[in-house]
């Protein structure tokens, strides 16, 4: 029976093949990879090898069993989630700042209450360890708040609408959600391993304030070193500095994907060749370490769980209210700033993809014991769907909406150059 390296070695060939094919499967189906290598995860976990072939589902690791492989899906994990916010492009934040404004504002509040009242009336069978009603209750609330930028970046790619209207207020709100969002998982983390109360969020906090300001002062810099290295220095560099702020994070109480995020903000500042260096190690955190992770994920998946009565129709109720408080939001954030209906209703269902960020908050739920594993599923479950959901809803809306206004008309282009880009990068989640 094999161990050590050469069982390490055999787990990764194995997950990385069924996700990589499977993600090409979805691809070719056009669904978001993410769906494929998800299922990968849940072909090779106890929902169907575990039932047909249990002696050969004991080859693969089990989550939380500190397989080697797990320690490669955590770090695939930090690096997406700092990439992620690597791309954030805050002076495109900072236009149509009303608009914005009133967007992020309704589609991260309405889903946010929804999530939260839904968790004080779930069933406590879902809560898990080391969480109480209300730690339960607020982490619902986050994680129905968050959004997926690549799932919904991929969809505008293809429908040639990054650079317009529709699909700049789209993204951007989407990341000013997801900002938001990670500060909550923050609090909502804390409270859960502290075990007090509000009052044991002091230092939590102020150590997420010092590290963002420390992120904004370090930007001038970063850009400076990265943008003039070589190629390979400056992708080393790059992802040194992503999991230093997620070692950092961990030292001072938070969970490593916010400090991974935080610090994805300074490796974001490189222009020129650099910012073209950081695309190559997206690319190669985007075809290796991510279907790992997500393939790992999805071993996490029972889905004997979702057959539970109980547990059903509490994921009928979630996904309900997932949907229901993103196109809501959205819809209602874009018409009060004056978009057309059908634009508006474009937006809100683009911001209803929760995709990968989804997973990676469900993740941290199952890791600190705020979710138990059919709770973890119930979420996963809703990062899938509404993926699923989110191109068709965009698509019949845009159908019916007039040709919004290209921003980069008085360039004489409908796509700014970092869009052209997005066409071109693989993997979207």
């Amino acid at each position: 029976m094999l161990t050590g390296v050469p069982l390490f070695l055999l787990q990764l060939v194995v997950i990385l093949a069924s996700a990589v094919l499977l993600g090409r499967l979805a691809s070719r189906f056009g669904q978001p990879a993410i769906v494929g290598e998800l299922a990968a995860g849940i072909l090779l976990g106890p929902s169907v090898l575990g039932k047909l072939a249990p002696e050969w589902a004991e080859w693969l690791p089990r989550p939380g069993s500190g397989a080697l492989i797990d320690a490669v899906a955590q770090l695939g994990l930090l690096l997406l989630v700092g990439l992620s916010a690597a791309e954030l492009d805050l002076g495109r934040l900072r236009e149509q700042a009303g608009t914005l404004a009133r967007v992020s504002a309704w589609g991260l509040i309405l889903p946010l209450g929804l999530g939260a009242a839904a968790g004080f009336l779930a069933p406590a069978a879902l809560m898990g360890p080391g969480a109480d009603r209300g730690t339960f209750a607020a982490f619902l609330g986050v994680a129905l708040s968050v959004t997926a930028i690549p799932v919904i970046s991929r969809t505008l790619a293809d429908l040639r609408l990054l650079g317009h209207r529709v699909g700049q207020i789209t993204l951007a709100s989407g990341a000013c959600q997801d900002a938001v969002a990670w500060i909550l998982l923050t609090v909502v983390g804390a409270l859960a391993t502290s075990g007090g109360g509000p009052g044991t969020l002091g230092m939590p906090l102020l150590w997420l304030a010092v590290m963002v300001l420390a992120a904004l002062a370090l930007r001038p810099f970063a850009r400076r070193v990265l943008s003039a290295a070589d190629q390979a220095p400056a992708m080393t560099t790059s992802a040194v500095v992503i999991l230093t702020g997620a070692l950092a994070a961990h030292l001072a109480g938070l969970e490593p994907v916010v400090g991974a995020f935080v610090a994805g903000l300074v490796a974001g500042a490189a222009s020129g060749e650099g910012a073209r260096h950081l695309a190559g190690l997206r690319t190669a955190v985007i075809a290796v370490l991510a279907p790992v992770f997500l393939a790992f994920a999805g071993l996490h998946l029972d889905l004997a769980a979702l057959a539970e009565p109980v547990v059903a129709l509490s994921a009928a109720g979630l996904l309900t209210l997932a949907v229901a408080g993103k196109l809501a939001g959205g819809y209602i954030g874009a018409r009060t700033s004056g978009l057309p209906r059908w634009e508006s209703f474009a937006i809100g269902a683009g911001l209803n993809s929760r995709g990968l960020v989804e997973i990676v908050v469900a993740t941290v739920g199952l890791q600190v014991g705020i979710l138990t594993p059919a709770a973890y599923s119930i979420v996963v479950l809703i990062a899938v769907a509404t993926s699923l959901m989110a191109p068709p809803l965009l698509r019949a809306a845009l159908r019916r909406a007039p040709r919004p206004e290209q921003n980069g008309e008085r360039h004489g282009r409908g796509e700014s150059e970092r869009d052209q880009r997005d066409l071109h990068r693989p993997g979207h989640r």
